[in-house]
């Protein structure tokens, strides 16, 4: 599977990989205090930079990474969803961040279902997870939208081991029998 011919569409997104005209719109995320306070942190331009470059690497490296979502109607990236496994991860997890001004429009649902759907057919992991600190209420709520459950408390492998995360998870055949049943998801 070549990564460069991924592209997956919902209704209103279109989930491809970064590309170098997304930079702006990720440094504005990373800028932002109360969008990047649970994904690692407020960064300026050179930091979110490099940040910004993990999700190319994992594609070009493992074959997988989170998407750019990017909104149909505008043209825009408003954040990244989709499989992220880094070195010592505590699991195959699908994660999300987004713009706030793309919040509350249930977005981060619409491509998280995507994406989810994605990793599954071309993946074959057993389950996807969920890291999220315990302050974090929105993202708990959309993980419980999406069918996953909180299994209890993870660590996370350094830098960020001192981060308290939550881990919430479902395995392929929930998640497939859920979509077979045509539960909202």
């Amino acid at each position: 599977m070549d990564p460069n011919h991924i592209r997956l569409e919902t209704e209103r997104l279109i989930l491809r990989l970064p590309r170098r005209e997304d930079f702006d719109a990720y440094a504005e995320l990373q800028a932002d205090e109360e969008a990047a306070r649970y994904i690692g942190g407020q960064l300026s331009r050179a930091p979110a930079w490099r940040k910004f470059l993990q999700m190319p690497g994992a594609w070009m490296i493992q074959g997988y990474g989170m998407f750019a979502v990017v909104e149909k109607a505008s043209g825009r990236w408003i954040g990244q969803t989709g499989p992220w496994q880094p070195e010592g991860w505590p699991g195959t997890e699908v994660g999300w961040s987004f713009l706030r001004s793309a919040w509350g429009n249930g977005y981060a649902r619409e491509a998280a279902i995507a994406a989810i759907d994605w990793t599954f057919a071309n993946l074959g992991w057993t389950e996807v997870i969920h890291s999220i600190h315990p302050d974090n209420h929105p993202s708990q709520a959309l993980a419980a939208r999406l069918g996953s459950r909180k299994r209890g408390t993870g660590k996370l492998p350094p830098p960020h081991e001192d981060v308290p995360i939550e881990i919430w998870d479902q395995t392929r055949e929930e998640w497939l029998a859920r979509r077979e049943r045509g539960d909202s998801t």
